[in-house]
């Protein structure tokens, strides 16, 4: 999957970062299922929707994959939770893609839920 994929898509839940971890693009079917519009969550940290158990280990991997350009979890699928607007958490396989942009990093994911 490529950013230009993770945008196109319309059956999952889809969610483009810049290399800050600000979120700068989500789907129709994101919106659907985190309850979030475009306009409240692009601009907000990726951290919105992880849960804050996570927050450090998404910290620490964020950071080392920006200073050595060598993924560890990129590209494979994940299960991972998942936090909507309203709080609640629920499993999801991520799968999470990064790409150089005019010379910064550019990061996707889609989020199918698993139910």
């Amino acid at each position: 999957m490529t950013i230009d994929e993770a945008i196109r898509e319309t059956e999952v839940p889809s969610v483009v970062a810049d290399g800050q971890g600000m979120i700068t693009y989500v789907n129709a079917r994101f919106e659907a299922v985190f309850g979030w519009s475009k306009d409240e969550i692009v601009g907000k940290s990726l951290t919105i929707i992880i849960p804050r158990t996570l927050h450090d280990a998404h910290h620490l991997g964020f950071s080392r994959f920006l200073v050595t350009g060598k993924p560890t979890l990129l590209g494979q699928a994940l299960s991972l939770r998942s936090v909507t607007r309203d709080g609640r958490e629920f499993d999801a396989e991520h799968f999470i893609v990064a790409e150089q942009r005019d010379g910064q990093w550019a990061f996707a994911a889609t989020i199918r839920p698993l139910r």
